[in-house]
């Protein structure tokens, strides 16, 4: 044997070697030695970032969790579970796994927790394909151009926040205006192939209310509803939103258009903000740390259109804005990474228009690829009629304003009752594209002949 076949031979053995320490590093188990809080810290544990250990119980039994940071020796680790029955010095055991999930057709007609158990006293969904729950990233310039208009069944966004396939919007409203009554009528008419619908952090009761008064057996049947409620753990909350949007991906990748329902984006915000201070990490904007606004276009950047040819998730993400505040961090640092937002508004609903949207506070950032010249001078229209009414509100309502005092505000004036018909709609009535755009130009036709 020569020298070199004897140099190349040494250093085969050296790296396999190497790779075999480094897999043995990864499975050292530990020994628990604190609790605080909602943080597991670990002694002598060996693990990734983003992989499962198993804690051993007093009973014998274990309880999952996954690795969330380290320093120095400590691990530290969040429970998938309740923490009943952990004691000191439990015994922590690597999984050597990552958090993953084997998602497929039979999906589909199922309410699934952040984990993948069933929520609706089913079997368990088998799936075909194994994904992470991290899902992949696309390449900017791999992506389909956004320029086919989605009919979502609701005449206000159809005429005039035109959204696109592939889009991705907010939902910003405070509670009780009505946005999970929108989001019900989006899953009932929106043209899509498939609807994944994520509930996250939401009370308990709007789980089963959402699935039998909003999407119904009809419905039901071609969505995925994954449900993680405010009583589970943080970890689990982040995971349904996770698998809600791995679920998403995996139908766009079989060439299909998906519309994907969260709610609400902020509870996602919250549960990070719970993980990032119990692991140490400083609070910076109203207690929020900088891992949310990190995590935040992570997962809102998964959405949107493949590669050409391939499926598109077209998503609209509820955002809470605590106390009716726009300026909320979460609502501030949404608005900047989605492609646009449709504010509900508290004063609209108060005035018996629903869907309460208020059109003038509310964008589509890509509704100019997906319409028309004529469609856009029309919106411009009615939009104009809004702004002029809504300027003059106080001196209409207690009778001061003089007709002839603008010719904008006396046309908004003349319209208004049709307007407000207009802007309204019926929870058990779509409006398909085509009808809410005739409707818009039947309303300005009215307005050019009074």
């Amino acid at each position: 044997m020569t020298a070199r076949r004897q140099q190349k031979l040494l250093h085969g053995l050296l790296e396999r070697a190497a790779q075999v320490d480094q897999a043995s590093l990864l499975t050292v188990e530990g020994r628990l030695k604190r609790v605080v809080g909602l943080t597991l810290e670990a002694v002598g544990c060996q693990a990734q970032i983003g992989s499962r250990c198993r804690v051993a119980d007093a009973d014998g039994a274990s309880v999952e969790a996954e690795v969330v940071g380290f320093a120095g020796e400590r691990t530290y680790l969040m429970p998938i579970g309740e923490l009943a029955g952990i004691a000191p010095n439990a015994r922590i055991t690597p999984l050597r796994r990552a958090a993953e999930m084997t998602i497929g057709i039979d999906w589909l007609g199922r309410v699934l927790d952040g984990e993948g158990e069933p929520l609706d006293s089913l079997p368990k969904p088998t799936g075909q394909a194994r994904v992470k729950l991290t899902g992949r990233q696309i390449n900017p310039f791999a992506r389909a151009g956004i320029k086919t208009p989605l009919d979502v069944g609701v005449r206000a966004i159809n005429a005039l926040l035109t959204v696109g396939r592939g889009q991705r919007l907010g939902l910003f409203a405070g509670t009780g205006v009505g946005k999970s009554t929108l989001l019900g009528m989006m899953t009932r008419y929106t043209s899509a192939d498939v609807i994944v619908v994520g509930l996250i952090g939401e009370r308990g009761r709007e789980v089963r209310d959402f699935v039998e008064g909003s999407l119904g057996v009809e419905g039901l049947a071609r969505a995925c509803v994954i449900a993680t409620p405010a009583d589970r753990s943080p970890l689990q909350r982040l995971h349904g939103a996770w698998l809600a949007t791995a679920v998403a991906e995996h139908f766009r990748d079989q060439g299909l258009h998906v519309l994907l329902l969260m709610d609400s984006l902020t509870r996602f915000a919250q549960a990070q903000r719970e993980i990032g201070l119990a692991v140490g990490e400083p609070p910076t904007t109203r207690g929020y740390p900088p891992s949310v606004f990190a995590k935040l276009p992570a997962l809102v950047e998964r959405a949107g259109n493949a590669e050409p040819g391939r499926g598109s998730i077209t998503a609209f993400y509820t955002v809470l804005t605590e106390g009716d505040d726009p300026q909320d961090p979460i609502a501030d640092a949404a608005r900047g990474i989605l492609d646009g937002h449709i504010v509900l508004s508290r004063r609209i609903a108060e005035g018996g228009i629903y869907p309460a949207i208020d059109i003038e506070s509310s964008i589509s950032r890509v509704a100019n690829e997906c319409t028309t010249l004529e469609h856009q001078q029309r919106v411009r229209q009615l939009r104009g009629l809004l702004a002029a009414y809504n300027r003059n509100r106080d001196l209409i309502a207690i009778g001061a304003y003089q007709r002839g005092a603008d010719p904008r505000t006396d046309a908004a004036l003349a319209l208004w009752p049709r307007i407000e018909a207009f802007l309204k709609q019926d929870v058990q009535a779509g409006a398909g594209f085509g009808e809410s755009l005739a409707q818009l130009n039947a309303l300005l036709a009215e307005q050019a002949l009074s």
